[in-house]
């Protein structure tokens, strides 16, 4: 298993959208994502559900991250 980081701090909006987008696009079976970010992407997840996409954000104290993956049911 490979886990990509994608630094999306930073960017307006929807550049850390489009960025995950690409970069999912070129992940292999068992990889995953992790995107650091400014804040919260909601508009994202409907479009990850679509693609089968799992994920799971957490604002920890290093800033807010979502982790994405390939769901077990795509």
């Amino acid at each position: 298993m490979t886990q990509v980081i994608l630094d999306n701090r930073g960017l307006e909006p929807p550049q850390p959208l489009v960025r995950i987008l690409q970069a999912l696009a070129s992940l292999g079976a068992g990889d995953e994502l992790v995107a650091l970010m400014d804040r919260e992407p909601r508009l994202l997840y409907p479009e990850l559900e679509r693609r089968g996409y799992a994920w799971e954000f957490s604002d920890a104290g290093d800033g807010p991250r979502i982790r994405i993956w390939r769901a077990a049911s795509a």
